[in-house]
């Protein structure tokens, strides 16, 4: 079946569940993951799928993001000593969520305030020797009805290219239950980053890939480096009343500011290793909103069925400040990868910025209906007004662009017996387009909504109650973006990815948890730039193959210890926006081990992997004839005690 806790389905968005523990020293992404779609918990990421990637597309720059259940329109990093970890919901997976997006949904869990103090410590050096140490709490102050969760931690952060950078992190949670159907979630997190030296991008004066250059060996300029400041608070309210009525909302504050910033480019790179090096200055760039969702629900039993209606308001409020970069600064040729300080200059000329606002209101009406053991079906409209006003520096007048589209979603599941079930859905959307890329000539500009579509159809088979497989197909399709001969990020035409998607996941033997992924894509761009060959019919840095497994072994013959290992294969993508160059197929082999024991009374883990064991080289895609380095081969290892 694919509804796995009927209390659940009852309560809807407003179940209120029993605060758990957070000890660090059980996190573990492999054996916590439902299926292979993308799970992360504490310092683990693993799945086909993240928040900055979906079936080809970011669920974060399309607005699709989600904490707790509740709509949040993220501008801010989300601290990890916020949340506990977060679960992407595509798919069959999504079929819980009243209103589904095209691009998935992230949703982030909040660290919780369990029922008995707890102080959890992890302290270690992380990738390339970089020193961290987080500290989470959680202390009861009424048993149940008052907790609070906080948390800090600092690190000094090392990176592929030789940069490094300093990262505070700090979050406090309380929670409060009134009454045994009440819950009210205040939270406050920051994310504050000094001296971060920017990535260099390289651009190739052809359509070639560069010449392979030394990791971690930083070879821009120190001077260039950025600070930044995230912040995410709010509130989160969920309440039952009665057997049939539920409410949830919140109201939420994430502001991201980039105090100073810097883009290090390598234009004109030859193929045999020359470029010319230039620097781009940025004023403090911000973006700032206020956002939120009520949504009532209203559930009726009627036998083995179960009616669910939800009627949910959901607005934000963005304002943005971006632009006014100074011209380039041209410090000269020099071979790629060559280290050549320059001096900073006294002063940056910089222009005028653009401030840009957005206002948006999202009403909408679903309905869900299931039928035990026979299957569900949801229905849903949405009503959206959105605006978006640009002031323009100089006398430019000012621009504005207005759109009140209807969305509608639809899905249906059949549990065909009591190990399989089928499913097919259909949702539009409207979603923002983050923002261009430092390699533009627009970079940082806060690009336009969009109208976007998916159909999407599929089964999931209980092999066995061990083992589990889910496969899917999936249409999506948005416009597409990518910078023009003017190097300006714009519309392009239009991009269909169309795939297949698999996850296995459970334990096939004891002590055994494996979970396995493969996206199969035909990811296509038509218009007319591509009729014309301005534009090649595959988009650009999109794999069309992606494979992903984890599993972790738990040693039956020395108890507290356990192996882990990680393989991951990216086909080839294309690096122009013609299609001339494409940048070879990649692996990448992680492995690891846990060692669970007790430190006195306490129990700790220490743990230990080498990623990039082969120690692969491969290029990012930033833009077209555009490329960033990637990891190499690094060592982890830290220590967690829960206190």
């Amino acid at each position: 079946m694919i509804t796995r806790y009927p209390l659940a389905a009852v309560l809807g968005a407003a179940a209120l569940a029993a605060p758990a523990e957070a000890q660090r020293t059980k996190d573990n992404a492999v054996t916590a993951a439902e299926d292979a779609f993308g799970t992360s918990i504490g310092n683990e990421s693993i799945g086909l799928y993240s928040a900055s990637q979906v079936r080809g597309f970011s669920p974060v720059a399309a607005g699709n993001v989600r904490i707790e259940g509740v709509y949040l329109d993220r501008q801010g990093f989300i601290a990890t000593r916020l949340v506990e970890g977060s679960t992407i919901r595509v798919g069959l997976s999504a079929q819980g969520y009243p209103f589904p997006a095209p691009t998935g949904i992230v949703d982030y869990r909040l660290r919780k305030a369990g029922d008995r103090p707890l102080v959890s410590v992890v302290a270690g050096s992380f990738a390339y020797g970089a020193p961290s140490i987080e500290v989470d709490a959680q202390v009861p102050i009424a048993g149940r009805r008052l907790g609070i969760a906080f948390g800090a931690s600092y690190a000094h952060d090392e990176y592929y290219d030789g940069a490094d950078a300093g990262y505070f992190r700090a979050a406090v949670i309380p929670r409060w239950r009134p009454s045994q159907n009440v819950e009210i979630i205040p939270f406050w997190s920051t994310t504050i980053g000094r001296g971060e030296e920017v990535a260099p991008t390289i651009v190739t004066a052809g359509a070639f890939v560069p010449r392979d250059v030394a990791r971690r060996r930083y070879f821009g300029q120190d001077w260039a480096a950025k600070d930044s400041r995230s912040t995410n608070a709010g509130v989160i309210a969920k309440a039952r009343i009665g057997r049939s009525w539920s409410i949830a909302g919140g109201v939420f504050r994430s502001i991201f500011v980039n105090e100073e910033n810097f883009a290090q480019n390598f234009v004109g790179t030859t193929e045999d290793g020359r470029t010319r090096a230039q620097v781009i200055a940025d004023p403090g760039q911000r973006y700032a909103s206020t956002s939120g969702e009520l949504r009532v629900s209203r559930s009726l039993i009627d036998g083995p069925r179960l009616h669910t209606l939800h009627a949910s308001v959901r607005a934000r409020q963005l304002d943005s400040r971006y632009g006014g970069a100074s011209a380039p600064i041209d410090l000269g040729e020099r071979r790629l990868g060559e280290v050549v300080p320059v001096p900073e200059p006294a002063s940056f000329s910089f222009g005028e910025r653009t401030q840009d606002r957005v206002r948006q209101t999202t009403i909408g009406l679903a309905y869900e209906g299931r039928w035990k053991g026979v299957g569900e079906m949801s229905l849903g409209v949405q009503r959206a007004d959105y605006s978006k006003t640009i002031d323009l520096p100089g006398n430019l007048p000012t621009t504005r662009a207005k759109d009140r589209p209807w969305l509608l979603n639809g899905s249906a599941a059949a549990y065909l017996s009591g190990s399989l079930a089928v499913y097919a859905g259909y949702t539009r959307g409207l979603e923002e387009s983050g923002i261009a890329p430092n390699s533009a000539a627009n970079r940082n500009e806060a690009l336009p909504a969009i109208r976007t579509r998916q159909a999407d159809a599929g089964l999931r088979w209980t092999i066995s109650p061990r083992m589990k497989l889910v496969a899917g197909l999936f249409d999506v399709r948005k416009p597409y973006f990518n910078t023009d001969e003017a190097n300006v990020y714009t519309i392009l035409g239009d991009v269909r990815h169309r795939g297949v998607e698999l996850s296995l996941s459970g334990n096939p033997v004891d002590d055994l948890s494996i979970v396995a992924g493969a996206v199969l894509m035909k990811p296509r761009v038509t218009g007319e730039a591509v009729e014309l060959g301005r534009v090649g019919p595959k988009p650009l840095g999109q794999s069309a193959t992606i494979l992903r497994g984890n599993a972790d072994y738990r040693l039956p013959f020395l108890p507290g210890i356990s192996l882990d290992v990680a393989l991951s294969w990216y086909g080839e993508r294309p690096a122009s926006r013609d299609n001339l160059v494409s940048v070879d197929p990649y692996g990448l082999v992680d492995l690891g081990a846990r060692y669970r024991f007790k430190l006195g009374s306490k129990p700790a883990t220490f743990r230990v992997q080498v990623q990039n064991v082969t120690n692969s080289f491969a290029w990012s895609i930033v833009g077209s004839n555009s490329y960033g380095l990637m990891d190499k081969r690094r060592l982890t290892a830290f220590l967690a005690v829960d206190l």
